[in-house]
């Protein structure tokens, strides 16, 4: 790999934990009212546990995500170049997207 920037590891890991907090708190939410019948003991739930990212797994979706970026740009600009415009327009990334979204 040549020298390419790259997102940082600890922004790609406080995105995690912000959706896994979100969706943590979500799950909490929606089963909130079956736990009322249900003692549990302290710390045996699965919501309880710390949800962490391995240090290799957090480079590997910098890597993943720096690239299905970089494939999205590229394709876009063959769409705008194709048209005659000289940016890359809101339209041009939508028009892109739905094979992009397979492709990845």
């Amino acid at each position: 790999m040549e020298n390419q920037t790259t997102f940082d590891p600890d922004l790609i890991h406080a995105i995690f934990k912000h959706v896994w907090t979100k969706k943590s708190l979500e799950r909490e939410r929606l089963e909130a009212p079956e736990n009322l019948n249900n003692e549990v003991e302290a710390g045996t739930s699965k919501k309880n546990r710390p949800t962490t990212a391995n240090a290799n797994a957090l480079k590997l979706s910098c890597e993943l995500l720096r690239s299905f970026i970089a494939e999205a740009v590229q394709r876009a600009a063959a769409i705008a170049e194709a048209e005659g415009a000289s940016k890359i327009e809101a339209t041009h990334l939508e028009r892109i997207l739905p094979q992009l979204l397979l492709d990845f």
